[in-house]
Protein backbone atom coordinates (compact mmCIF):
# COMPACT_ATOMS: atom_id res chain seq x y z
CA UNK A 1 0.00 0.00 0.00
CA UNK A 2 1.36 3.25 -1.37
CA UNK A 3 1.60 5.36 2.31
CA UNK A 4 3.80 8.05 3.89
CA UNK A 5 5.21 8.30 7.51
CA UNK A 6 5.35 11.78 8.55
CA UNK A 7 5.91 13.27 11.83
CA UNK A 8 3.14 14.85 13.08
CA UNK A 9 2.54 18.85 13.89
CA UNK A 10 0.07 20.71 15.07
CA UNK A 11 -1.09 21.10 11.66
CA UNK A 12 -1.95 17.18 11.58
CA UNK A 13 -4.43 17.77 14.88
CA UNK A 14 -7.55 17.53 13.15
CA UNK A 15 -5.69 14.01 11.27
CA UNK A 16 -4.58 12.39 14.63
CA UNK A 17 -7.13 13.00 17.24
CA UNK A 18 -9.81 10.56 15.71
CA UNK A 19 -6.87 7.90 15.32
CA UNK A 20 -6.42 8.34 19.13
CA UNK A 21 -9.73 8.22 20.38
CA UNK A 22 -9.72 5.01 17.68
CA UNK A 23 -6.54 3.75 19.86
CA UNK A 24 -8.35 4.53 23.56
CA UNK A 25 -11.59 2.96 22.63
CA UNK A 26 -9.91 0.13 21.48
CA UNK A 27 -8.70 -0.27 25.37
CA UNK A 28 -12.25 0.12 25.90
CA UNK A 29 -12.02 3.75 27.18
CA UNK A 30 -15.21 5.78 26.49
CA UNK A 31 -15.25 7.89 23.79
CA UNK A 32 -14.22 11.43 23.98
CA UNK A 33 -13.22 13.22 20.90
CA UNK A 34 -13.09 16.93 22.55
CA UNK A 35 -10.72 15.75 25.64
CA UNK A 36 -8.28 13.48 22.79
CA UNK A 37 -7.93 16.39 21.13
CA UNK A 38 -6.71 18.31 24.08
CA UNK A 39 -4.36 15.42 25.04
CA UNK A 40 -3.09 15.56 21.14
CA UNK A 41 -2.92 18.96 20.97
CA UNK A 42 -0.54 19.62 24.08
CA UNK A 43 1.59 17.14 23.43
CA UNK A 44 2.34 18.41 19.84
CA UNK A 45 2.19 21.85 21.37
CA UNK A 46 4.85 21.11 24.15
CA UNK A 47 7.08 18.97 21.82
CA UNK A 48 6.50 16.11 24.73
CA UNK A 49 6.13 13.63 22.61
CA UNK A 50 7.39 12.54 18.88
CA UNK A 51 3.87 11.26 16.77
CA UNK A 52 4.59 9.77 13.38
CA UNK A 53 1.47 9.42 11.16
CA UNK A 54 1.02 7.23 8.78
CA UNK A 55 -1.42 8.77 5.31
CA UNK A 56 -1.89 6.47 2.27
CA UNK A 57 -1.03 8.35 -0.76
CA UNK A 58 -3.90 8.25 -2.99
CA UNK A 59 -6.72 9.57 -1.80
CA UNK A 60 -4.60 11.39 0.77
CA UNK A 61 -6.25 9.90 4.46
CA UNK A 62 -4.66 8.75 8.04
CA UNK A 63 -4.45 5.04 8.28
CA UNK A 64 -2.48 5.02 11.86
CA UNK A 65 0.15 6.39 14.04
CA UNK A 66 2.68 5.54 16.74
CA UNK A 67 3.56 7.92 19.51
CA UNK A 68 6.73 8.05 21.41
CA UNK A 69 7.59 8.71 24.73
CA UNK A 70 11.30 9.91 25.74
CA UNK A 71 12.81 8.56 28.75
CA UNK A 72 15.75 7.69 30.40
CA UNK A 73 17.75 4.25 31.50
CA UNK A 74 19.34 4.93 35.00
CA UNK A 75 21.18 1.61 34.67
CA UNK A 76 22.41 2.15 30.96
CA UNK A 77 22.48 6.12 31.56
CA UNK A 78 20.99 6.76 28.15
CA UNK A 79 17.46 8.15 26.82
CA UNK A 80 15.14 5.90 25.36
CA UNK A 81 11.62 6.45 23.98
CA UNK A 82 8.62 4.30 25.06
CA UNK A 83 6.56 3.18 22.20
CA UNK A 84 3.22 4.10 24.29
CA UNK A 85 0.52 4.21 21.33
CA UNK A 86 0.43 2.16 17.97
CA UNK A 87 -2.85 2.14 16.15
CA UNK A 88 -3.87 1.13 12.95
CA UNK A 89 -7.50 1.84 11.04
CA UNK A 90 -9.55 -1.33 10.60
CA UNK A 91 -9.81 -0.70 6.84
CA UNK A 92 -5.87 -0.75 6.74
CA UNK A 93 -4.90 -3.65 8.80
CA UNK A 94 -3.09 -6.49 7.63
CA UNK A 95 -1.35 -4.17 4.78
CA UNK A 96 1.94 -2.97 6.66
CA UNK A 97 1.00 -0.05 7.88
CA UNK A 98 1.81 -0.88 11.56
CA UNK A 99 5.23 -2.32 10.59
CA UNK A 100 5.80 0.67 8.28
CA UNK A 101 4.98 2.91 11.31
CA UNK A 102 6.99 0.58 14.04
CA UNK A 103 10.37 1.15 11.12
CA UNK A 104 9.63 4.32 11.48
CA UNK A 105 10.20 4.60 15.21
CA UNK A 106 13.16 2.43 15.31
CA UNK A 107 14.85 4.58 12.48
CA UNK A 108 13.91 7.76 14.33
CA UNK A 109 15.11 6.60 17.51
CA UNK A 110 18.44 5.75 15.67
CA UNK A 111 18.93 9.19 14.39
CA UNK A 112 18.02 10.53 17.86
CA UNK A 113 20.96 8.29 19.52
CA UNK A 114 18.25 6.41 21.60
CA UNK A 115 19.68 3.12 23.40
CA UNK A 116 16.17 1.42 23.13
CA UNK A 117 12.44 1.40 22.47
CA UNK A 118 10.33 0.20 25.08
CA UNK A 119 6.36 -1.12 24.99
CA UNK A 120 4.10 -2.90 26.29
CA UNK A 121 1.11 -4.56 24.81
CA UNK A 122 -1.89 -6.75 26.71
CA UNK A 123 -1.29 -9.89 26.98
CA UNK A 124 -3.89 -11.28 24.45
CA UNK A 125 -2.90 -8.81 22.17
CA UNK A 126 -1.74 -11.42 19.79
CA UNK A 127 -1.69 -10.27 16.59
CA UNK A 128 0.93 -6.84 17.79
CA UNK A 129 2.92 -9.39 19.72
CA UNK A 130 3.64 -11.36 16.79
CA UNK A 131 4.44 -7.82 14.75
CA UNK A 132 6.77 -6.72 17.94
CA UNK A 133 8.39 -10.04 17.97
CA UNK A 134 8.99 -10.44 14.17
CA UNK A 135 10.88 -7.13 14.12
CA UNK A 136 12.83 -7.99 16.23
CA UNK A 137 11.77 -6.64 20.00
CA UNK A 138 12.31 -9.11 22.80
CA UNK A 139 9.73 -10.16 25.84
CA UNK A 140 11.34 -9.07 29.07
CA UNK A 141 11.41 -11.96 31.48
CA UNK A 142 13.64 -10.48 33.92
CA UNK A 143 11.91 -7.87 35.38
CA UNK A 144 7.76 -7.57 36.50
CA UNK A 145 6.36 -4.47 35.85
CA UNK A 146 4.16 -2.67 38.48
CA UNK A 147 1.84 0.06 38.54
CA UNK A 148 0.04 2.56 41.11
CA UNK A 149 -3.07 4.25 40.02
CA UNK A 150 -3.81 7.67 41.76
CA UNK A 151 -6.45 8.52 40.96
CA UNK A 152 -8.85 9.39 37.93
Amino acid sequence: MPLTIIEAELEHLDQVTPLFDAYRRFYRQAADEASARIFIKERLHNRDSLILLALSDEPLRPLGFTQLYPAFSSVRMRPLWILNDLFVTPEARGQGVGRRLMEAARRRAGQAGMVALVLATEKNNTSAKALYEKLGYELDTAFDYYELALGK
